[in-house]
């Protein structure tokens, strides 16, 4: 298995981070042929999502969360910024994790698809993906 460390700076605002170069890198940097690539965030307030990205659909994702997720006072988790909690509850629903399977060392995403990392949490501006090649 191969694996390595990503450090994401997301900064403190709502953010969907495409991915896909970074994974795309990735496969290169260790010749990758057939296998599976796994992505995952150790974190309790991101996660990973499989989506299009630069048609609006990012954008929409986040309103959506807003809807499902209000950041206000609801929550029982109330450390952090107002509404903190609702980035706990996230990873129930944009799961931390995303394995895709590579195929002759390219990622068999869809055409519009891309790995991204979402993340409501404003509180912090790093965030580390870990990437695995599992080797077919």
């Amino acid at each position: 298995m191969d694996s390595k460390q990503l450090d994401i700076a997301t900064g403190n605002a709502e953010v969907v981070y495409d991915l896909t170069e970074e994974c795309v890198r990735f496969l290169e940097d260790v010749d990758a042929e057939d296998g599976l690539l796994h992505v995952w965030v150790p974190h309790a307030t991101a996660g990973l999502a499989i989506l299009e990205t630069g048609a609006g659909s990012d954008d929409d994702l986040l309103a959506a969360l807003r809807d499902l997720l209000p950041a206000d006072n609801r929550w029982r988790h109330r450390h952090g910024s107002h509404g903190h909690g609702r980035d706990h509850v996230l990873p129930a629903l944009i799961p931390p994790y995303a394995t895709i399977p590579v195929l002759g060392g390219v990622l068999t995403l869809g055409t519009w698809q891309s790995v991204c990392l979402v993340d409501t949490n404003r509180d912090n501006p790093l965030r580390r993906v870990r990437l695995s090649l599992l080797r077919g």
